[in-house]
């Protein structure tokens, strides 16, 4: 059997250290985080979208006591930018999680959100960059591709 190895390389960013833009982005998906729906788990994800104009989308996590009804907060961002904007290319992605009011350690897309992020990057040809933002620090991926080496794509499908 041929083993192949398959790395990551994650970039790691005091908060104080992000750009004035990744910083706005951070900011939007604080915000988002603060309307999120999540009366079952009090885990509030927020997601901020930067488009390539320059404008920037909001989601949140919607729960629903139907599990799993509910949606994640990068897909309710993606799906509106997707519906809204549908000819402006994602740039990044910013994801923040808080509960109790208190904002998290960065957190990571599950794997749902991670196909997702992988078509958006697809459909426009461009690489999504990705802020896994958290307390004091963010984890920066420069591709949804490296969250999801292995994917499903429409190959699969043919």
């Amino acid at each position: 059997m041929r083993k192949n190895k398959i790395e990551l390389t994650v970039g790691v960013l005091e908060t104080g250290e992000l750009s004035s833009a990744d910083s706005r982005l951070r900011a939007a998906a604080i915000r988002a985080a603060g309307r999120a729906y999540a009366p079952y788990s009090h885990y509030s994800v927020g997601a901020a979208v930067l488009l390539s104009d320059g404008t920037i989308v909001e989601g949140n996590n919607q729960e629903n006591v139907a599990y799993p009804s509910g949606l994640c907060a990068e897909r309710v961002a993606l799906f509106y930018a997707g519906a809204s904007y549908p000819e402006i290319p994602v740039v990044s992605v910013a994801i923040v999680a808080v509960k109790d009011g208190e904002i998290q350690e960065s957190v990571s897309p599950c794997g749902a959100c991670r196909q997702v992020l992988l078509e958006t990057e697809r459909r426009y040809g461009k690489p999504v960059r990705i802020l896994m933002c958290g307390r004091d620090e963010a984890f920066v991926i420069s591709s949804a591709e490296d969250l999801l080496p292995l994917s499903f794509n429409i190959e699969n499908i043919r």
